[in-house]
């Protein structure tokens, strides 16, 4: 696998603690130190990429992770609740372009992705795949979303822009 460099992405979670517990994958994340995870919006770093699934722009490599990617972690029935208060924050708003998700709860359901989902998506897509595998094989189903979306995401990393990335998607839809 090439990697666009070695360092790691910092990974940011704001939890607002809405998800069983038992079932969560950003808790499980900041568990194993994989992300940092934070209860409340202005904690959130300030122009990182907030993967926002209502984001006009699709994430592609030519976003600059430089600043971390910041993931809400929200039940899917209050995301619309939430997303609109970060609006006003100044972070970078980035759509994951077409996926499935892999984890047992939202299996084969397009854009229903998990935290750590997202982020091994996010990470993948902009050429951090080693850090994406280390965050997937935390979860036993995490090799699934993985082969799930491995085409896809290997034409999503070699994207040279948004545009380019929305072509890509609509071969999927």
């Amino acid at each position: 696998m090439e990697e666009k460099n070695e360092r790691n992405v910092k990974l940011f979670i704001y939890h607002a603690s809405q998800c069983d517990p038992k079932k969560c994958t950003g808790k499980k994340m900041a568990r194993f130190e994989l992300a940092r995870l934070f209860d409340q919006v202005n904690r959130i770093p300030r122009e990182s990429i907030l993967l926002d699934p209502m984001a006009e722009k699709a994430l592609s490599p030519q976003d600059s992770d430089r600043k971390g990617i910041t993931v809400l972690d929200c039940s899917w029935e209050h995301v619309e609740e939430v997303f609109p208060q970060l609006v006003r924050l100044k972070l970078q708003h980035r759509a994951l372009p077409y996926l499935v998700a892999g984890n047992p709860v939202n299996f084969g359901r397009p854009f229903k992705l998990t935290s750590a989902e997202a982020f091994a998506a996010a990470l993948y897509i902009l050429g951090h795949k080693d850090q994406a595998h280390a965050i997937m094989n935390k979860f036993n189903w995490g090799h699934t979303f993985l082969e799930l979306n491995h085409e896809p995401l290997e034409e999503y990393s070699t994207a040279k822009d948004s545009k380019e990335i929305l072509r890509i998607q609509s071969e999927y839809i």
